[in-house]
């Protein structure tokens, strides 16, 4: 009899866990270069919606996050990919790591200013809109007893020298498309000038996107250059922090797609659906998160002073985005500012710095020679080593798709890349030096 009731309880046993088993959440796995402050809130609320579910999050930068999936294509095991950057999903795209979805959320406008919000193609759909700027530390401001900017050209004057933090935009898609932008506004030797004239008063590059933020909130930097949601959340968190959108920048979507042989397809749908449904777009608008939703009747439930980009005619009208051009170049621009300013920081502020300090003298005392060799000092820094058709170029952009030959040609640009710009720093810090010593 014992014997018998132990293998009813057993049964038992087994068929309360297959049941628990059959019912448990399954799991829909997601890549993403957003941090736990905007995936946290929306995890919950996806999973509380959708209790069929549960999301996974692994965080990687947007560069890493196509590697990933790059590597792992044969024997995939994500269902998503979720960042800012659409040069990324056109990559992606290209190398066939997505498949088409089309969401049935209705309202949804066509584009955001210029910008399309969806993919044409079906491959990647808009969830929320970014644009890129100057934030600042009001604090941090008055205390150092310095200017507001308005132009990315003001933070390359010098009152701003070593108050500036940036993300490399090699580990930053969100960096990425600001520096695009500035290039594609500009065009791309006055792009590259107004980049390196504002590094030369960069008082750091970090590795990842949201430490600019933190530290212009902490007071470690006086300004950061960034993607707008960063300043938003942070004045929602109560940080003294401003943020201005240049006349150049540009407002483009934040974007999810399906994996190409996502595991979970059902609920990779299901997580786009929640995303551009009416609950998920007022996610957008917690503090942590501040995105600008692409479903406009949203903005109805947004504070009063929320940026609104289907009503407010400057945003609007901002420079719309290339994003086949970016990612036509996306590696080499990537490369290009590591080559000539993250890893030649030291060198750009050095001769940033003496320039300064000649102009200071000119402005009390004009000196023709001397204001002609700050001139030269600084034609010497603007100086790229390509011009913008071979940055597209197949030769070029081919050297950094991979291979041992092309990786071979990739060390060698690099390599020429850097040798380029420490000769001409250097050039351009003894023609500073000397203008500083004639304007004396």
């Amino acid at each position: 009899m014992m014997r018998q009731l132990h293998i009813w309880a057993a049964a038992a046993l087994l068929a309360i866990g297959g049941t628990a088993f059959a019912q448990a959440p399954a799991k829909v796995v997601v890549v993403t270069s957003f941090s736990k402050d905007v995936t946290d809130p929306i995890k919950r609320a996806f999973e509380k919606s959708n209790p069929r579910f549960t999301l996974e999050v692994q965080n990687r930068n947007t560069n890493a996050g196509v590697k990933f999936l790059e590597e792992t294509r044969s024997a995939n095991q994500t269902d998503l990919f979720w960042a800012s950057a659409p040069d990324a999903f056109e990559v992606l795209k290209g190398k066939k790591l997505l498949q088409q979805y089309k969401p049935k959320a209705a309202g949804i406008p066509e584009k955001v200013g210029a910008y399309p919000i969806n993919d044409r193609d079906g491959f990647y759909s808009g969830f929320a809109a970014s644009g890129y700027g100057i934030m600042w530390n009001e604090r941090y401001v008055k205390a150092n007893k310095l200017p507001e900017p308005k132009e990315w050209t003001d933070l390359a004057r010098a009152p701003y020298f070593d108050h500036v933090s940036i993300a490399a935009p090699s580990r930053s898609g969100t960096t990425h498309l600001t520096i695009e932008a500035i290039l594609q506004g500009e065009g791309w030797e006055k792009g590259w000038r107004t980049v390196k004239s504002m590094a030369g008063n960069f008082r750091q590059i970090t590795e990842r996107s949201f430490g600019v933020p933190d530290a212009v909130n902490s007071g470690q930097a006086g300004y950061g250059i960034v993607i707008d949601f960063f300043a938003f959340s942070s004045q929602a968190a109560g940080f003294p922090v401003k943020f201005i959108y240049p006349s150049v920048t540009t407002i483009v979507p934040a974007n999810v797609g399906i994996v190409a042989n996502a595991p979970n397809k059902a609920g990779a749908e299901a997580f786009i659906e929640y995303l551009l449904s009416p609950t998920g777009q007022e996610v957008l608008l917690e503090p942590t998160i501040r995105r600008l939703p692409v479903n406009p009747v949203t903005y109805a439930k947004a504070p009063a002073d929320y940026p609104n980009p289907f009503k407010d005619e400057r945003l609007g009208k901002l420079m719309p985005f290339n994003a086949d051009l970016s990612e036509s170049r996306s590696a080499v621009v990537d490369t290009l500012f590591d080559q000539l300013i993250t890893f030649q920081l030291d060198a750009l502020k050095a001769v940033t710095r003496s320039i300064h300090t000649a102009e200071t003298a000119l402005a009390k005392k004009d000196n023709p020679r001397a204001r002609a060799l700050v001139e030269e000092a600084r034609t010497l820094i603007a100086a790229m080593p390509i011009n913008a058709a071979q940055a597209s170029s197949a030769e070029v952009n081919g050297a950094f798709t991979g291979g041992k030959q092309k990786g071979a040609r990739q060390a060698e640009l690099e390599s020429q890349w850097a040798a380029f710009a420490k000769e001409r720093y250097a050039k351009a810090l003894a023609k500073a030096d000397e203008a500083a010593k004639l304007a004396r």
